[in-house]
């Protein structure tokens, strides 16, 4: 996770593309971006990619090769709603997955907030947050890996719809 936040500190933030807020699960990824156009959503991911796959395959060792397939999956975002819905599903997916995990037989989650997630830097939580909320990870950045949203929908618009639940289990 440090040498991903430090990659994703590096290069989350271009004249035409930042990217906002993300979650890694084991064999998949969430983000949030924010891009002028398709082009600049294109190349934004790609150097996304090529990013987490430099740092993942630095750290371990003498691996090559691609880490995410080549495509991704993109939904405009044109509503607060929409917005509201899709930050609470990106940072909060680990505990999505985790209530899947407990409903068949697994270990039930002790933390809110997942260290492998931009959620630790999301200001839009209901209540305010402790220390303890974050399942600890040594070395995790104090500063923000993620660039701070410029448009209206990601600043402001979704809080329309309310403040998110940090404890909420997402679709």
């Amino acid at each position: 996770m440090r040498a991903l936040e430090r990659t994703f500190s590096a290069g989350c933030e271009r004249s035409t593309f930042r990217l906002v807020h993300y979650s890694l699960q084991g064999n998949h990824a969430h983000f949030i971006v924010e891009a002028r156009d398709r082009e600049s959503l294109g190349r934004g991911m790609m150097a996304i990619g090529s990013r987490l796959a430099l740092a993942v395959n630095r750290s371990m060792g003498r691996r090559k090769g691609r880490v995410l397939a080549d495509r991704y999956h993109a939904r405009m975002l044109r509503s607060p709603r929409e917005v509201h819905r899709a930050l609470r599903y990106v940072l909060l997916n680990a505990r999505k997955h985790a209530a899947v995990k407990t409903r068949a037989g697994g270990r039930a989650v002790d933390y809110l907030l997942d260290p492998a997630s931009s959620a630790r830097w999301f200001d839009g939580w209901r209540r305010k947050l402790s220390p303890e909320d974050v399942r600890p990870l040594a070395g995790l950045r104090e500063r923000p890996a993620v660039a701070r949203a410029r448009t209206w929908l990601l600043r402001v618009g979704w809080r329309r719809h309310g403040l998110i639940d940090p404890a909420a289990v997402p679709g």
